[in-house]
């Protein structure tokens, strides 16, 4: 009885290694041959280029749907907002902060990286003009979130990586059809 179990163990191995073997051959015949020859399907290699690649990509997927810029610190458009001296709170009253803001705005047109450089230079003039007109909201919300703070909130350096933050959430709230890039302090005297 044991010896008829080994033997239909035994054969039901070999079948299994037969098995794994024919499936490693056909994977390396896949992977391996030129695609001239015939194959089951083909593999499609991202940015390979060839013609018979592309078109087996059409085929076997949709066209993917392009992703948008995601703009880093230095590719959005600068916006510099003018110079404020605002009191601080102070019991006496001699405290204040002398600060200028660039706030960088990345562009609102999603085709804005497939644009020609012409394009580019009349929606950079539009857009820069739709940005400072709304620099009065602007203005407002950073002078009011500066009237706000103490010298103590504002002298070290986490108190500026603070700010910085709360300038950017707050002007990204009154600003919500827009994307704000960076905050910029471009000068920064407490007293």
């Amino acid at each position: 009885m044991f010896n008829k179990i080994m033997k239909v163990l035994n054969a039901v191995s070999q079948v299994i290694l037969i098995v794994i073997a024919l499936i490693s051959l056909l994977t390396a015949y896949v992977v391996f041959a030129p695609d001239e020859l015939p194959k089951p399907f083909r593999l499609v290699y991202a940015n390979s280029g060839s013609p018979t690649t592309i078109a087996a990509a059409e085929v076997a997927a949709p066209a993917p749907t392009p992703e948008p810029h995601v703009y880093l610190p230095g590719e959005g458009v600068m916006v510099n907002m003018s110079t404020k001296i605002i009191n601080l709170i102070d019991p006496a009253g001699r405290k204040y902060i002398r600060l200028t803001i660039v706030v960088e705005f990345a562009p609102d047109n999603p085709e804005y990286a497939t644009l020609s450089e012409e394009e580019k230079t009349a929606y950079l003039t539009s857009f820069q003009e739709k940005l400072n007109s709304r620099l009065p909201i602007m203005d407002d919300a950073v002078i009011t979130l500066l009237s706000t703070k103490t010298y103590e909130d504002l002298y070290t350096a986490e108190g500026k990586e603070k700010l910085r933050t709360e300038i950017m959430n707050t002007l990204s709230g009154k600003l919500a059809d827009l994307h704000i890039i960076a905050i910029y302090f471009t000068e920064f005297v407490v007293q």
